[in-house]
């Protein structure tokens, strides 16, 4: 019963956040004006569920540079958690087109302007990247979950190679995320909602200008690293710190050649 009353405020919550959104979006071009009620959105939703957020790592961004956040996928609530952890910045997800089906939210992601691909079609990202440049002109920031699903046991999952593409050819700066916490509150194929601290660590941006396309091996598992290092301890974790030759290396074969 507990858990239904949870669920039930979440929807009371969502519901009139997602009409408003994709009401207002629909005369908001970048998303930017909407982008507050997502704000507002997300506060609620971390009340409701009694997860107190804690964030490190600030101090590394430039609240005026837009980036391209890498960042470890092992709920639903990691949106509301990034929305509400990273209060500076505008920030624009790259996600499965499928989503914009869902009720509501699916809607107010359309309105909201986050990028929507098609994983069918790989030409589609193309098309993603000409979306995303938009967006990062206008300063926005850029979320990528590059495992591409969320993780069922904390485990960081292979990368995906296409939100590094992004960054190596509109040559901003990614910064690694690591979400410890999210996983046990909601974890993946289950409904019902625990309470329970989450924290988020932002690592130092890493600069594009040695990277290019031929590179992006090197780069994912530059990235896969950092974030792996910050996990809080499982099996995996513990093989990526101790690897021979850092964590970066120790990750290579942990990268996948899909694109998104």
């Amino acid at each position: 019963m507990f858990y239904f009353f949870k669920l039930a405020a979440i929807g009371i919550v969502t519901v009139p956040a997602a009409l408003a959104t994709t009401l207002f979006g629909l005369f908001d071009p970048y998303g930017k004006r909407v982008y507050g009620i997502s704000r507002f959105w997300s506060w609620a939703i971390l009340r409701i569920v009694g997860a107190p957020l804690k964030v490190h790592g600030l101090h590394h961004l430039s609240p005026k540079q837009p980036y391209i956040f890498m960042v470890n996928h092992q709920s639903n609530i990691d949106i509301p958690v990034l929305l509400h952890g990273l209060p500076a910045f505008q920030l624009r997800w790259i996600a499965k087109k499928e989503l914009l089906w869902v009720p509501f939210f699916g809607w107010a992601m359309w309105a909201a302007k986050h990028i929507a691909v098609d994983r069918s079609d790989r030409s589609d990202a193309l098309a993603v990247l000409a979306k995303a440049r938009r967006q990062i002109d206008q300063g926005i920031s850029i979320v990528v979950f590059p495992e591409g699903t969320r993780s069922s046991d904390g485990r960081l999952l292979p990368f995906k190679r296409g939100g590094f593409l992004l960054a190596v050819k509109t040559k901003m700066p990614i910064v690694p995320v690591t979400i410890n916490g999210s996983g046990r509150i909601l974890p993946k194929g289950d409904w019902r909602i625990r309470r329970g601290e989450i924290e988020v660590t932002v690592g130092n941006p890493i600069n594009m200008e040695n990277y290019r396309p031929g590179t992006i091996r090197q780069l994912a598992a530059e990235v896969y690293g950092r974030v792996a290092q910050q996990l809080w301890s499982t099996p995996q974790t513990a093989t990526v710190q101790a690897g021979p030759g850092g964590p970066a290396v120790a990750a290579r074969a942990s990268i996948e050649n899909r694109t998104l």
